[in-house]
């Protein structure tokens, strides 16, 4: 009768793992040494440093092999830091935000590009719009849509009127908490976070919070950040906002929706990075407004209808023209390099008195 092998001690376990984690330093490394190599081919070609589509492909790639038993999601979210930290060694990525430290749109920034990229923080979408128009940061991440409060009027606004285009969207689980700098619920007077995430709130708030007042911020993060001078006050913000000023997290997911989510557009000028190749599930955003006559929004739909496109959100903003005249936002599904898309658009255009595509980009499925 043989005797049962004995199991590895924690000891011994320790090794092999530091074992292991000095080779994935090694191959990490080497990893790096190729992306700087590849960085200088870019530079010498004149193509983007920063490409999503490739890093889309990669992370799909590794997810794919993936034999477990680590998550599909947490590889992807390892891969992508590792792609930017490669990135970083060839030309770090300036991306405008809004601010401070701790807001969503930082952390769907995060998502995207990984966290080592230079942030720069914005106190509106009107300022993230400016630094990416003007060059001082090669990309801006703006909240475009909320499932509960609907578009972000002025970031539709600051497509129109300006030279930025969309490249790629983050969809962000938003989970809001009360946090406080000091604990419990006893003397708080006034309750600051983006209007948004009052809204968002009111249910709980006029449950638990009655008397306190809500006061508008620019952001959740600057509403933590006041939270944490004054101890009659508190903010309606992320954990990742609790940890960055020190503040007690007195309640969470206190959202009235529990599947409250944000959608937030990557822009850039489309010198930075141009319209990406058709991928497996792609979005074309637009603008158009049609002559104020009967049944000329209606006939907007015509082509779509004809050519079998699908539309994913229609929104109207008024021209601003003082002669009752609307600008109309429109998404579809598709990109147009595929042909009924392009047929569909050819044949929209020829009925709008203004036509802008906002961009085409790849969305999650």
């Amino acid at each position: 009768m043989t005797e049962p092998l004995a199991s590895p001690d924690l000891a011994q376990l320790r090794v092999q793992i530091d074992a292991l984690d000095g080779q994935l330093l090694a191959l990490l490394n080497q990893r790096a040494r190729l992306a700087q190599q590849v960085g200088e081919v870019k530079k010498q070609e004149g193509s983007p440093l920063f490409r999503p589509d490739r890093a889309a492909q990669v992370i799909a790639t590794i997810q794919r092999a993936n034999p477990g038993p680590l998550k599909s999601t947490h590889v992807a979210a390892i891969w992508r830091e590792v792609m930017s930290a490669c990135l970083a060694l060839e030309a770090p990525q300036r991306v405008a935000v809004l601010g401070p430290e701790g807001t969503f749109c930082e952390q769907a920034a995060i998502e995207y590009f990984g966290s080592s990229v230079e942030f720069i923080y914005c106190g509106n979408f009107d300022e993230v719009f400016h630094a990416t128009a003007a060059g001082t940061a090669e990309y801006g991440v703006v909240g475009v849509e909320n499932s509960n409060e609907g578009v972000v009027t002025r970031s539709l606004d600051m497509l129109l009127h300006t030279p930025c285009h969309i490249v790629g969207e983050v969809s962000l689980l938003v989970r809001h908490h009360l946090l406080r700098a000091v604990p419990g619920f006893d003397g708080i007077e006034v309750v600051l976070a983006h209007p948004q995430a009052l809204a968002q709130c009111q249910t709980w708030l006029s449950k638990h919070l009655p008397r306190a007042e809500r006061r508008p911020v620019s952001s959740n993060a600057e509403g933590a950040r006041l939270a944490a001078t004054n101890p009659a006050w508190a903010g309606i913000a992320s954990e990742r906002s609790a940890q960055q000023y020190g503040l007690h997290l007195l309640a969470r997911a206190i959202q009235d929706d529990t599947h409250n989510r944000t959608r937030f557009a990557i822009i850039c000028l489309p010198q930075t990075l141009g319209t990406p190749a058709p991928g497996p599930r792609d979005c074309t955003s637009l603008i158009v407004s049609v002559p104020n006559r009967p049944g000329a929004v209606h006939d907007l739909l015509v082509p779509l209808k004809k050519y079998a496109v699908s539309m994913t959100r229609f929104e109207s903003r008024p021209a601003r023209t003082g002669q009752w005249e609307y600008y109309f936002y429109i998404d579809i599904e598709g990109h147009p390099a595929q042909a009924h898309v392009a047929a569909a658009l050819a044949e929209l255009q020829r009925l709008c008195a203004f036509y802008k595509i906002l961009g085409t980009y790849p969305v999650p499925a």
